[in-house]
């Protein structure tokens, strides 16, 4: 069923705590280096404060382990926000405590304030398995996220790239608010319909890439998308793994050897449903990586000594002729080290193709990551239909994966 928005609600005169994803990225002096993160969030927050909603903003940034660490500080964000919105964003030194409760009450309709990181507390980030075996664990994480949720009358939650973990401000907070309008922002509005309506009714041929370093990360999702798609080419590191259990000498590359038998499993049951699996035939290698390193075309088995890092030319252009007449497209997952030219051709061919694809009218869908990275630092972002804000949550999704924190929130009303 579908979850119930900000839309949906009446936010005039109440204070409304929303769970936004600020964790954004940071030179060594504290300055963003891309507000993405931000901007997504502001729909959002501007139909909540002209609903005249007294808004209490709170996120993560980093992993500062439970420890006050101010180089992960969210005062950068305040200070960022404040100049999207045009208005000034307070900001509470701390997210929880007697100081940070007295601002939030001093809050006037049309007010916003941002709390600091949630993280500078370990009771955040307590896994709820291992507060069901601890009762003084469950104490703590409940005693903080009650705290958070005595602050408001609302909750939103809008950050997806957290959306399949169980911190305290994901799902205890919202439990503890039940009987209050728990509902999501219109940033995971579109993540559930583009994500959602591509695996349970997508137009075909579908084809679903997917790279990156580890076949162990992947193979929920390619258990669930074998019977869905059409097509799943492979390529990354991951790829040498099953290139190793089909019998191809593979040098260097990276291979995870415990997960041989698997792949060559996925491969089987692909082929027992008319899934096409297609791999690299030829492969960018080097015998050291680093910048400048000498490069050359292994076509086939690669040389003792030698390690790829990208697919070479005639597996990017039989990429690409898979891709360019699809008419869904889901992407996870770099085809080599695209971060190191000319590392990156892979990936730049594979993008050009989605483009291409989504051109003729081809929904494509970027799973956040490292496949968004290297799609924004080619500059073709726009020319996708939907890259998303959750690299781990839109893997998690597409293994079919059901996230609690969202499963907890107000439905839409049926009539």
């Amino acid at each position: 069923m579908a979850k119930k928005t900000v839309a949906d609600i009446d936010v005039q005169g109440k204070k409304v705590l929303m769970r936004c994803d600020f964790n954004v990225p940071m030179d060594e002096d504290c300055n963003i280096t891309s507000d993405d993160r931000i901007v997504k969030a502001l729909p959002t927050i501007k139909k909540i404060l002209d609903g005249g909603g007294a808004l209490i903003l709170m996120s993560h940034l980093g992993r500062p382990k439970g420890q006050r660490n101010e180089k992960m500080s969210l005062a950068p964000v305040t200070k960022r926000l404040s100049e999207l919105l045009g208005q000034e964003v307070s900001f509470a030194e701390d997210c929880i405590g007697p100081e940070t409760k007295a601002k939030v009450q001093s809050l006037a309709s049309g007010d916003c304030m941002l709390l600091e990181n949630l993280r500078f507390h370990k009771e955040e980030t307590i896994k709820d398995k291992a507060a069901k075996e601890d009762a003084q664990l469950r104490q703590a994480k409940d005693d903080f996220a009650k705290q958070l949720a005595d602050l408001a009358d609302i909750y939103v939650d809008d950050a997806f790239g957290t959306a399949h973990r169980d911190n305290a401000s994901m799902y205890t907070v919202p439990a503890l608010m039940e009987g209050k309008p728990r509902v999501i922002g219109f940033l995971i509005e579109k993540e559930l319909k583009f994500l959602g309506e591509t695996l349970s009714n997508p137009e075909r041929p579908f084809v679903a890439i997917l790279g990156g370093v580890k076949v162990s990360d992947k193979i929920g999702v390619i258990e669930n998308l074998i019977d869905k798609v059409d097509r799943i080419i492979i390529g990354g590191a991951m790829a040498y793994t099953f290139l190793k259990g089909r019998g191809k000498n593979i040098g260097k590359s990276l291979c995870e050897n415990d997960f041989i038998d698997e792949g060559q499993k996925l491969l089987d049951q692909a082929a027992e449903v008319g899934c096409e699996v297609v791999l690299p035939v030829d492969h960018q290698v080097v015998r050291e990586l680093k910048p400048g390193a000498p490069h050359r075309i292994a076509v086939g088995d690669i040389d003792p000594g030698y390690q790829a890092v990208d697919i070479g030319p005639i597996a990017a252009q039989m990429f690409a002729q898979k891709i360019v007449d699809a008419k869904t497209i889901v992407w996870n997952g770099p085809m080599g080290v695209f971060e190191i030219p000319p590392f990156d051709e892979g990936t730049k061919a594979v993008a050009l193709a989605v483009v291409e694809a989504t051109a003729k009218g081809a929904r494509s869908i970027i799973g956040g990551g490292d496949s968004a990275a290297a799609v924004k630092k080619l500059g073709l972002e726009d020319k996708i239909s939907h890259i998303s804000t959750g690299g781990g949550a839109s893997l998690e999704f597409l293994e079919g994966k059901k996230f609690k924190c969202l499963e907890i929130l107000d439905e839409k009303d049926t009539d």
